[in-house]
């Protein structure tokens, strides 16, 4: 970085103003800009919570939805998209995708997020990621990382233990740098155990570019960076927004007064420098933007993510030859992304009235409620839904009820919200319920409806999916990517949220979402995984078989077929587990997943799905590293979580885990290790492990296994031969 000045340098790590960064020298200004479902690029005024206007684009399902069709290669061809309409409007990054897990129903940015489970956002963040840049537009992985709170999340700390991190938390992180490389990675605001995360350099260096090899750059997110000096020393490499010249001085200063290394202020200028490079490359890729070719793309990807949660007596698909009572404000202005910086100004949106109005038959609409607090007659509402053949609801959580910045205090429905439903299956009991909201809702105060469609966030064709799924033109495959709970008071992290002085204590562990609920066997309304369909699958002829199992891992097979009367396409859910782990493990996780093409009726198709060994390992704090155990793994094929359709067992070899041997250690590790359990057998006549009856009522063996080599000498062993124990255990 000769070429530059140390006040250049500088510069290049710090934005120009909301969205640019600086040019300098040869090294041009970047635009980024919000994402993840629609490109936010702002015209006049700038801010970073949706305020201000934006040019159109078209608004896709946000996470919360899109990641409810379980589908990678939709969610590319969706991110190719949004890459086009990024590259259009001169945008080099657009700042997603969203892949932090939804710790808890309530935080209020978890509509921008794609799941509960690491797996399955992992796969479909990659899918984002690749879909986007291969049109030469850069991405923004985000927020890295333990950001699942919106309260105080400035300064709020993530206190969290080393398995949940590795397992839970950064396991999507990981897979999507690993496979997808994007262009830039977000850092978040809150502090993890005590340092910030743009301050973090186990994080940002050890972590992030030592052990995952990550060479783009470390953005922060807007606003987060506190000290940009100790931030740059950390790993970040661009401060966002542009805070004017005041922090490139701070770090110029301290290059000068020795207490920031001006190597890490040329990393971060290269990494910038070179980020601008791939952007100048991409721009060669801009051309016209078809809308309306992309407005049927958000309506395919709406259709594909709404789950069919409930049809009792198969009351849907409705016939649209029949007279329907459409109720509620959300039919006619909808609810169909989430609040704050990702909100995006469509090119223009579907009113779910007026698609079932062109979906054929005798349509009638009344507001039946209000999402302002006005009062609302709800006469009207119940006799349209009385007269019609049968009625459509809609309900959900209005935009000012969630919304990043703010957490929900409950996962309630609004109270009259339930009180029109009461009152209209008073009066026709065909009802469909349809449902939008950012956040899992508890849905027993609806358990009453026969059929419940839950939308979550559609975009700006999800009018138009919502008529496709109800009349049948599409068949519902979409399953949903979160538990939903029968209560609050169940749900993992109920007594660790929101925070405590700024504290979140994360004591739930790795029991987040489904792996909670089935490890407690707790009872719950909805499973992650679940989705029905018009028709029926059946699994069969499940088999597991690798040609080195101790190295690739394993590939599950099965068939499917459509045993129903209409076509339609299926989620193949695989979990694994390790029943007699010698830690802490769930019942079951989710190791893989397929879908389907539209299978006829009476059409089957074998699937396969690799399971990687990687996904078998867990994370062992004795010795820092991922361990697979060696031994027998139970595989599960299933429709959801509680839905198993097919078992098996597979054996898979393990990794040896060889732990240091001091006089902390236990007999039971010191005999774990051949040459100390050899050195430790020659010093008693006979091993004491097994050298005592039961006459005491006790396992001896197993009691003694627990204590500590060195508490021996209390025992009457000499000093010198612990010493030769542990020196022994050194030469194995």
């Amino acid at each position: 970085m000769s070429e530059f000045s140390s006040t250049e340098k500088a510069a290049l790590g710090s934005g120009a103003d909301f969205w640019t960064t600086k040019s300098v020298g040869s090294v041009p200004a970047l635009t980024l800009t919000d994402g993840p479902h629609g490109v936010r690029k702002q015209t006049g005024a700038t801010d970073h919570l949706g305020l201000a206007g934006s040019e159109p684009a078209t608004c896709f399902p946000p996470a919360v939805g899109l990641g409810q069709s379980w589908d990678t290669e939709l969610i590319r061809r969706v991110g190719e998209a949004l890459g086009r309409e990024a590259r259009g409007l001169d945008v080099d990054v657009l700042l997603g995708p969203g892949v932090n897990i939804k710790r808890d129903p309530r935080c209020g940015r978890n509509f921008e997020y794609f799941s509960e489970d690491p797996f399955v956002t992992g796969r479909l963040g990659a899918a984002w990621v690749s879909g986007v840049q291969s049109i030469g537009v850069g991405t923004s992985l985000k927020h890295f990382a333990l950001n699942n709170a919106e309260d105080d999340r400035m300064r709020s700390n993530s206190d969290v233990d080393p398995r949940p991190i590795r397992e839970i938390y950064l396991r999507a992180f990981a897979h999507i740098i690993r496979t997808a490389n994007p262009w830039t990675v977000m850092c978040s605001y809150n502090r993890i155990n005590g340092t910030y995360a743009a301050e973090n350099r186990w994080l940002l260096t050890d972590l992030l570019r030592g052990e995952w090899g990550y060479d783009g750059v470390v953005v922060s997110d807007w606003g987060a960076v506190a000290d940009r000096v100790r931030a740059v020393a950390a790993g970040l490499d661009l401060e966002m927004p542009g805070p004017g010249d005041r922090t490139d001085a701070q770090v110029v200063d301290a290059v000068r007064n020795g207490t920031l290394d001006e190597a890490a202020v040329d990393r971060s200028a290269r990494a910038v420098r070179e980020l601008a490079e791939r952007a100048a490359a991409g721009r060669a890729n801009r051309s016209v933007v078809d809308f309306d070719l992309h407005h049927r793309l958000a309506r395919e990807a709406a259709s594909r993510s709404i789950v069919l949660l409930k049809n009792n007596g198969d009351l849907l698909p409705l016939s649209p030859e029949r007279s329907v009572a459409v109720v509620g404000s959300f039919a006619h202005d909808p609810r169909y992304q989430g609040g704050g910086s990702s909100h995006v100004n469509p090119t223009r949106l579907d009113v779910p009235v007026d698609e079932i109005r062109a979906a054929g038959g005798t349509v009638t609409y009344a507001q039946g409620f209000s999402t302002d607090g006005s009062p609302v007659d709800t006469a009207d509402a119940i006799a349209a839904a009385a007269d019609a053949d049968a009625a459509v609801l809609f309900l959900g959580l209005a935009a000012a009820q969630e919304s990043e910045g703010f957490d929900r205090d409950d996962i309630e429905l609004p109270a009259d919200q339930v009180e029109l439903l009461t009152a209209i299956l008073a009066v026709q009991p065909r009802t469909v319920v349809v449902l939008a909201h950012g956040g899992v809702l508890r849905l027993g105060s609806i358990a009453a409806a026969p059929a419940i469609l839950d939308g979550a966030l559609l975009g700006q064709a999800g009018g138009g999916a919502i008529a496709d799924v109800l009349f049948g033109a599409v068949n519902p495959s979409g399953r949903l990517t979160e538990t939903v709970p029968v209560r609050l008071q169940d749900t993992p992290a109920y007594l660790n949220f929101p925070n405590e002085n700024s504290h979140i204590r994360y004591g739930e562990g790795i029991f987040v979402g489904y792996r909670w609920y089935d490890a407690r066997d707790i009872e719950i309304a909805y499973p992650f995984g679940h989705g029905l369909s018009y028709t029926t699958f059946e699994y069969s002829d499940l088999s597991v078989a690798s040609d080195d199992p101790g190295v690739t891992g394993v590939v599950a097979g099965l068939t499917v077929t459509n045993t129903g009367s209409r076509a339609g396409r299926d989620i193949v859910q695989v979990y694994t587990s390790k029943p007699d782990s010698r830690v802490g493990r769930p019942p079951r996780e989710l190791t893989g997943f397929a879908t389907t093409r539209g299978l006829e009726p009476g059409e089957s198709q074998i699937i396969s799905i690799a399971i990687d060994r990687n996904d078998l390992a867990y994370w062992d704090t004795r010795v820092d590293r991922w361990i697979v155990e060696p031994g027998e793994y139970g595989v599960e094929v299933g429709a959801s979580s509680r839905d198993i359709r097919l078992t098996t067992t597979v054996e898979i070899a393990g990794d040896e885990v060889r732990l240091a041997i001091d006089e902390n250690s236990t007999l039971g590790e010191v005999l774990a290790n051949p040459a100390a359990a050899q050195a430790l057998a020659s010093r008693f006549e006979d091993n004491p492990l097994t050298s005592f009856d039961d006459a005491l009522g006790v396992d001896m063996a197993r009691m003694m296994a627990s204590i500590p080599l060195g508490r021996l000498a209390g025992f009457g062993m000499r000093d010198e031969d612990i010493a030769a124990i542990i020196a022994a255990a050194r030469t194995d």
